[in-house]
């Protein structure tokens, strides 16, 4: 594990632009990009029941352990979208669940699109966090973006405390109960991200005071909604804070 953090270390300077004048620094890279390459873990297809109804919950698996996180997407996106992320913390010794909806389909222009009710979502990341704890996940931790946090935030509140360690909502509010969200909790939000209802983080500023601690909020620069933020200047950042998160003790 130390050997991989060194890696993720050294690449961060080189994409931050702390080489300096170095004519080595592009073979080095090279070098442990092309190793972290190899080293990624491979997805695995894997479906489990429904937890209220018949069906079954489609899902890719990445890494190994029993430390297990689940990531739920959002509406304009599917679980393939969480790969890098995924490989990243699986990498870090996560178990990770990237999650397909029930009424995950395609738009007609062919995009991604998720069609189902916030209860339906929320019992389809209640089944994920149950199969991880069958395969061997001791804690479980989510994290959700924008539809996908509510869906996270809707069942943690309606779980017992120590169903999911801690959870990651994405420029979410998490549901419409925030003060029966359970365990750690990060809210995290871009300063001028909007709807069409106007900026996102006033609403996102209420759910975080009425839920009870632990939790932080963190408040990134620019309008990138949710998962989006990943594509950005930004995304660095929000992967270190998702990844100090999730492994403090």
């Amino acid at each position: 594990m130390p050997g991989k953090l060194i890696e993720m270390n050294i690449l961060r300077k080189k994409y931050r632009g702390e080489w300096g004048a170095s004519m080595k620094a592009p073979r080095i890279v090279g070098a442990l990009l092309a190793m972290v390459v190899a080293q990624a873990i491979a997805q695995k297809p894997v479906e489990f029941p429904l937890s209220n109804g018949p069906g079954q919950v489609q899902a890719d698996l990445y890494g190994q352990g029993t430390r297990g996180v689940v990531l739920a997407h959002g509406g304009r996106f599917n679980k393939e979208s969480w790969k890098k992320q995924a490989e990243t913390l699986a990498h870090s010794g996560f178990l990770v669940l990237a999650l397909g909806f029930r009424g995950d389909g395609l738009n007609p222009d062919g995009s991604p699109g998720a069609f189902g009710s916030t209860p339906d979502n929320a019992a389809d990341v209640l089944a994920a966090v149950a199969y991880l704890h069958r395969i061997g996940a001791k804690t479980v931790s989510a994290i959700g973006g924008s539809m996908g946090g509510d869906a996270v935030g809707e069942a943690d509140a309606a779980s017992k405390p120590g169903n999911f360690d801690r959870i990651v909502l994405l420029g979410s509010a998490g549901g419409d109960s925030p003060e029966k969200l359970n365990g750690r909790k990060l809210f995290i939000v871009a300063r001028e991200d909007r709807s069409s209802d106007g900026l996102r983080l006033p609403e996102i500023t209420r759910h975080y005071e009425r839920a009870p601690e632990p939790k932080k909020l963190v408040i990134l620069a620019g309008s990138a909604h949710a998962q989006f933020i990943f594509g950005t200047d930004q995304g660095l950042r929000l992967m270190d804070e998702i990844l100090r998160f999730l492994s403090e003790p």
